[in-house]
């Protein structure tokens, strides 16, 4: 029997695109508008944790290689599908070796923000890819999505009026407040001490870009490490002293950057010392046109 959020989407996407054409040797591997695009289907229900899990085959993937494709993760009471360029993991998974049933094992975290959990890769934030104006602006190849170019001290007031519209409590390192952007987001409020409880640690905790804290509480539940123009490889070894220090202490990690630095962010992240701490598992990439359009979701939603 069909699946029938599967169904519903293919409908949607015939009646919109025209004819699909299914490829050999698989079930969920599709083109459209006549070869423009190939789309690789994959759904999951979700499940305890908020998480959703898909198994992407690397005989499939090898069909993507080399054209102009998309991976669609599927859930049920999805509001929008998530479309993944191929393109943006395709060094990632070319480097990894698959499950011994020829799978990739993935999850969805459905929390604050959708993230992308790729076994021995990390996490990585897909909050930018929802929506179908994601698959329309790949048919419509003269349809050109232009994301302006920002400064550190721009991602870092993004990211703080992110975790403000979410109810969080908001921290960024003394020295960087008067650079905060206003122009572009309304004005929040920063704490002014850190809790107590990470006095230990609070040289280094308190050098983290932006942190948010569950309000009127001592727990940090994000942190995020913009390397704009300095090393990835710094922001990781803070996160990793704060994550042995403190083994309580479990935030979402996060490293914000360029798309570019993706690649150098799998190899640093698949460092030995990383994978032992167990940072490689809990830390993820965070591209800054993902952070901007998550900014421009959560303005208009309200939260």
């Amino acid at each position: 029997m069909a699946n029938p959020v599967k169904a519903a989407f293919l409908s949607r996407l015939s009646k919109q695109f025209g004819r699909l054409k299914q490829l050999p040797s698989s079930l969920s591997l599709f083109e459209i508008s006549s070869g423009q695009l190939r789309i690789y289907i994959r759904y999951s229900k979700i499940h305890s944790g908020h998480r959703s899990f898909y198994g992407l085959r690397q005989e499939d993937l090898k069909q993507l290689e080399g054209f102009n494709s998309l991976i669609c993760f599927l859930w049920d009471s999805q509001t929008e599908p998530v479309f993944v360029p191929f393109s943006d993991f395709e060094d990632i998974f070319s480097a990894l070796t698959p499950a011994s049933d020829g799978q990739f094992k993935c999850q969805i975290y459905h929390d604050d923000g959708l993230e992308l959990y790729i076994a021995n890769a990390g996490r990585f934030s897909i909050e930018g890819c929802y929506g179908w104006e994601k698959i329309e602006g790949l048919v419509e190849k003269n349809k050109i999505h232009i994301f302006p170019e920002f400064n550190h001290s721009q991602i870092q007031t993004f990211i703080g009026s992110i975790g403000t519209s979410k109810g969080y409590d908001i921290w960024v390192p003394d020295h960087d407040r008067n650079k905060l952007d206003w122009s572009l987001a309304e004005k929040f409020h920063c704490r002014e001490e850190l809790p107590s409880r990470y006095k230990p640690i609070d040289d280094v905790v308190r050098e983290v870009d932006v942190l948010w804290l569950r309000k009127g509480s001592s727990e940090i539940s994000a942190m995020f490490e913009v390397e704009h123009s300095t090393t990835i490889y710094s922001g990781l070894l803070r996160f990793n002293d704060l994550y042995l220090m403190e083994p309580k202490l479990k935030p979402k990690f996060s490293i914000v950057s360029d798309e570019i630095r993706r690649s150098l962010f799998h190899r640093q992240i698949s460092r030995p010392t990383f994978k032992m701490s167990g940072l490689g598992e809990v830390c993820n990439f965070l591209e800054y046109k993902d952070v901007y359009s998550w900014f421009n979701r959560t303005r208009g939603a309200g939260a």
